[in-house]
């Protein structure tokens, strides 16, 4: 590497670029501590110290390294896994720690870890995001606390209200097969069922709709989700727009990339980078309860993709970048969110307008700005201060990912969209809707009479009278 060229051209021992030293205890090693006596140094080129330092350090002091990790875990009562404790297995974690941090995967060619070490200028360091984690469990709890004494409060204020759904009679042999083979039987599978459990074909179809309405979410339970949602990401607007407004780069895109990497981190960037990581987290870890929709693979993807980015962003002292990245995407997210909350309250006019007006903002900052102002700043400026390197390839190749997932979005947008102005939409495509009764026994019907339902039942022309009377089960 260059470190180990500028080494070897000084007189300097050769030895391979590392990351912070990892420790399996908070306290540092011995040989670390202010005070210890260092060992002594070989400088005769291709000498056993040299060869000894490349595979990871002598055997002294490995040995010695070892001794001190199993005191330490001795002391605090924790028992060394045989395993663990092998000084092969040690080496190879620290290799492979070390190569995790080598500064050619994160840093420019020219550069290395210790070119960040300014005096007087505070950088980016991957402690300062351990901080995340806490605060997405905070997220979490607030979340929960917000949808009980704000949100459920606000749904009744706007007189959301669940549909009265029947819910399926319990029946062992119809649940098992639900439960271990599949929620929408097939037509030979519901004719074995209604021989097992003493059904008629049309019961057991009306079993299975019912069912599947029991595990669908709540209008109320949609609602709360929207509101919490709708709430982060408007704060969070304002707050990325006041972090970025009054800078620089946010007009002219080229002074991202002044004096990089040695760029001043400040107080107001951590902040939003620290509450943006834990609300990505919190939505991650809530993923399995949260309201899942046509384009749930799709969401999960975006998820790791923005904390991966995020992270690697933070990492690489790409912050600049990262900040216009997060404060676009919020600028119509929290249009969406609202547009939701007004159609589970049955505000169709506004949900329609509100729509219309995502759409607009999410067209132009996620399908003109991001790709020809964001990405043209992270994929061209660059090369004219380093040459690609792998954090270069990495960053931009999940910005494009982030850009797949936007036109995915947008074919759905746009044609919701012009639905919604032609008058035609009168449903979210994305999400999965309770069926009833009726809705059933209509297509049944029209099945029979070899006709579409697609404007209702027909029979030889004509619509069947429905009596408004409650068939037996």
């Amino acid at each position: 590497c260059c470190r180990g060229e500028r080494a070897r051209g000084s007189g300097t021992p050769f030895a391979w670029p590392r990351g912070p030293e990892l420790h399996f205890c908070f306290s540092s090693p011995p040989s670390r501590r202010e005070g210890a006596e260092e060992e002594p140094r070989e400088t005769k080129k291709g000498g056993p110290a040299e060869e000894a330092r490349e595979r990871g350090g002598t055997g002294a002091r490995r040995r010695n390294l070892g001794v001190w990790r199993g005191a330490c875990l001795a002391k605090k009562g924790i028992p060394r896994p045989p395993l663990l404790s092998s000084p092969a297995f040690q080496a190879m974690f620290q290799t492979l720690y070390n190569y995790f941090w080598w500064d050619r995967l994160w840093l420019p060619g020219n550069l290395t870890w210790a070119d960040l070490e300014v005096e007087d200028v505070p950088h980016a360091k991957a402690s300062h995001l351990y901080i995340v984690f806490p605060f997405a469990f905070l997220f979490l709890l607030l979340r929960h606390l917000f949808e009980i004494y704000v949100a459920t409060p606000l749904a009744v204020l706007m007189n959301v209200k669940d549909k009265v759904l029947l819910k399926a009679a319990p029946n062992p042999v119809l649940e098992t097969f639900y439960s271990s083979s599949s929620k929408r039987p097939k037509q030979g599978d519901i004719e074995a069922l209604s021989k097992k459990c003493g059904y008629t074909p049309r019961q057991v179809e009306r079993w299975f709709r019912r069912r599947r309405n029991q595990d669908r979410p709540s209008v109320i339970k949609k609602f709360r989700e929207a509101c919490w949602r709708f709430t982060f990401y408007l704060l969070a607007f304002i707050a990325g727009m006041s972090v970025i407004a009054d800078k620089p780069w946010f007009y002219k895109l080229e002074k991202v990339w002044d004096n990089y990497p040695v760029q001043t981190l400040l107080p107001s960037q951590y902040w939003y980078y620290v509450i943006e990581l834990s609300f990505y987290w919190s939505l991650l870890f809530r993923v399995a309860s949260d309201v899942k929709r046509k384009d749930f693979t799709e969401q999960i993807i975006h998820h790791v993709a923005t904390i991966v980015l995020m992270t690697f962003s933070w990492y690489t002292n790409y912050i600049r970048a990262g900040t216009l990245v997060m404060a676009l995407h919020d600028a119509s997210d929290y249009l969406l969110e609202s547009a939701k909350m007004f159609n589970y309250a049955g505000w169709k006019n506004t949900c329609n307008n509100l729509f219309i007006v995502f759409s607009v903002v999410f067209v132009v900052t996620r399908l003109i700005i991001l790709p020809f102002w964001i990405l043209h700043c992270t994929i061209i400026y660059p090369l004219d201060l380093y040459p690609p390197f792998f954090g270069y390839y990495f960053f931009n190749s999940m910005m494009v990912t982030l850009q797949c997932l936007q036109i995915f979005w947008a074919y759905y947008i746009l044609r919701m969209a012009l639905k919604f102005i032609t008058g035609k939409m009168v449903k979210d495509e994305r999400s999965d809707h309770a069926e009833t009764d009726s809705m059933g026994e209509e297509e049944d019907v029209g099945a029979m009479a070899g006709h579409s339902t697609k404007n209702g039942p027909l029979t030889n022309g004509h619509t069947i009278l429905n009596n408004n009377h409650r068939k037996a089960d």
